[in-house]
């Protein structure tokens, strides 16, 4: 009884900080949504003078800094509203920028220290695995997943096909 008193302590904590990051990241949506702020961010965008390209991998690239400490949930509430405009605005698919996220969430899945991924790996590997073994075991994931983001950043067709084809 006391392993499953434990487990469900822990479990609490754990989903208690989750709903308050997800409580956190809704009253920033609300409330940057209520003063006009995605209007905002898309027109000072719109004046930069950068490529649309340079803009979705600053994107890109803060979500793979946010996906080390946030959960893909709390990332979309506190982003979406921000970026889709502003990736509406340039030209892009929503439905496109929609896929290069959720590649990139499966590579945040994997990276350190918060890497949900790997502490589930560590629940199913023997005793003997330790985390500093599947911290090293990720290594060549990383690279992979980064490739595919990038082609599916410069190559949008390799996530609109299937729509596209249906459609």
């Amino acid at each position: 009884w006391t392993m499953i008193k434990e487990a469900g302590y822990t479990t609490f904590r754990i989903t208690g900080m989750v709903m308050w990051i997800m409580i956190s990241a809704y009253c920033f949506k609300a409330v940057f949504t209520g003063i006009g702020g995605p209007a905002l961010a898309r027109d000072f965008i719109g004046g930069l003078e950068i490529s649309p390209i340079a803009v979705i991998l600053m994107m890109q690239l803060s979500y793979m800094f946010l996906g080390c400490f946030l959960e893909e949930m709390a990332i979309m509430m506190i982003t979406l509203p921000v970026y889709v405009p502003i990736v509406v605005s340039l030209g892009f698919s929503p439905l496109w920028f929609g896929v290069v996220f959720i590649v990139n969430m499966q590579m945040a899945y994997l990276t350190p220290p918060f890497g949900f991924c790997l502490f589930y790996m560590k629940g199913v590997a023997p005793p003997d695995v330790t985390m500093g073994d599947i911290y090293r075991s990720i290594i060549p994931f990383i690279p992979l997943q980064l490739t595919v983001v990038l082609l599916v950043v410069f190559f949008p067709q390799l996530a609109l096909w299937l729509p596209k084809l249906i459609s």
